[in-house]
């Protein structure tokens, strides 16, 4: 009989890979923070299934609300339908999300929720008499997914779609910002940023960025204080504001969401990834009352979509128990520990010949390299040293489970630094 892996090549196409990916391995079971492969190898999960899985795996609480739910409504359309569980948990993001979002918007993934956001926005203005303002502002370096419109505002020279260019609709992009975290962003920082968006802002419906963590565009933490900036340019200019984030919502940066290190808040906001806690595809756009409004009073009088398995009832359980956990409040613990952890056993990396950069901010750990890795040769070697990795271009990072202990924590960046070492 054929291996799973081989049987996977004969028939499944994987993200980012030819049809046939490698290399492969097939993961028979999950715990905590635990991967079980099909030969009985155990690897440690630094990457929390793509940042999602924040409580680790199979958490008990989770699947109790899971299991309970599956027996009552896994699911029921929800055009002209309601249910206790998308309600409740809308309530909850609006009391949790920065001040002034009270609508929330349910779909299936975070790209969906991106297409959403910068819908949302372009139907706002046309609702206001203003069909112009329909272009967004963007900072480069940024990522946002993979679907037509959220491809059209991540960074189109080192971004990952260079492909589809001459499909995807013409925005604006403004220089990354180089002030880094944790120091004093300068006015000349935003000078270009300011140019366009006032050039620009009869046509721009909207900014659209990733609050202080760019994530897969490069693993960069720019200064709060940028981000400030850029709501008070809003303002100033009409212009809206979408936050995308999917990638760091949930306390992955130290705080719930990252516009707090900012202080500010947008009047769009993406969340998706940790939402479930990993278990289930769910995602929201948060917006403000006055972006509803202005939505609701103009000539559709509705917004224009409508996602199939949007609230779904099981999804719903799962946010709901997600959640949950985070209002105990141990995430505030864990995620300082981990990133004091980090920060101290990832430091003797920036000697490493290969290493061009380290940088931490709360729950992740990035190794900047100076070229972009192997894959071929660099996943098997992290499996090898017991880890779960996926490195890409030139970024060797993690971002692991907040529940993850000292030792496991050890584990992964003493794999990372051995993978690195061997790395010429």
């Amino acid at each position: 009989m054929s291996t799973l892996v081989e049987r996977d090549q004969s028939v499944v196409w994987h993200p980012y890979a030819p049809p046939a990916a490698s290399p492969l391995f097939a993961v028979e079971s999950a715990r905590g923070v635990r991967l079980r492969l099909d030969d009985g190898r155990e690897l440690i999960d630094g990457m929390s299934s793509w940042w999602s899985t924040i409580h680790g795996y199979c958490h008990p609480h989770i699947e109790a609300a899971l299991k309970d739910q599956i027996e009552r409504l896994p699911h029921v359309m929800f055009g002209g339908l309601t249910h206790e569980g998308a309600i409740r948990l809308c309530e909850r993001l609006v009391e949790m999300a920065p001040a002034g979002l009270t609508r929330v918007f349910l779909s299936d993934s975070g790209s969906v929720a991106v297409e959403i956001a910068i819908k949302m926005a372009i139907q706002v203005w046309h609702a206001r008499g203003r069909p112009e303002k329909r272009r967004l502002l963007t900072i480069r370096g940024g990522y946002h997914g993979d679907t037509f419109g959220a491809m059209a505002v991540c960074d189109p020279e080192t971004g990952m779609h260079g492909l589809f260019e001459g499909s995807l609709t013409k925005h604006l992009f403004a220089p990354r910002p180089e002030c880094r975290f944790g120091e004093r962003c300068e006015e000349d920082e935003l000078a270009e940023f300011e140019r366009i968006l006032v050039t620009h802002k009869d046509e721009l419906a909207a900014v659209i960025l990733e609050p202080i963590v760019q994530g897969a565009g490069g693993m960069w933490f720019y200064s709060s204080g940028y981000l400030a900036r850029v709501r008070a340019l809003c303002d100033e200019a009409d212009v809206l504001l979408i936050t995308d984030e999917i990638a760091t919502g949930f306390g992955r940066t130290g705080k719930l969401f990252a516009c707090e290190h900012a202080g500010i808040s947008p009047d769009i906001l993406c969340v998706g990834k940790a939402l479930t806690g990993g278990t289930m595809s769910m995602a929201a756009t948060l917006a403000s009352e006055e972006v509803a409004q202005s939505l609701g009073g103009g000539e559709a009088g509705v917004f224009m979509h409508g996602p199939t398995f949007m609230g779904s009832a099981l999804g719903c359980a799962a946010a709901n128990a997600s959640l949950d956990l985070l209002e105990q409040g141990t995430w505030k613990h864990q995620v300082p520990a981990i990133a004091a952890q980090l920060a101290e056993e990832l430091e003797p990396c920036r000697t490493l010949p290969a290493v061009n950069e380290v940088r931490v901010l709360g729950a992740i750990g990035v190794v900047e390299l100076h070229e972009p890795v192997d894959m071929s040769v660099v996943q098997k070697a992290f499996v090898d040293e017991g880890i779960w990795i996926r490195p890409f271009g030139k970024l060797v990072y993690t971002m692991p489970p907040y529940l993850i202990e000292k030792q496991d924590l050890s584990a992964i960046t003493r794999g990372m630094k051995t993978v690195i070492e061997a790395i010429r």
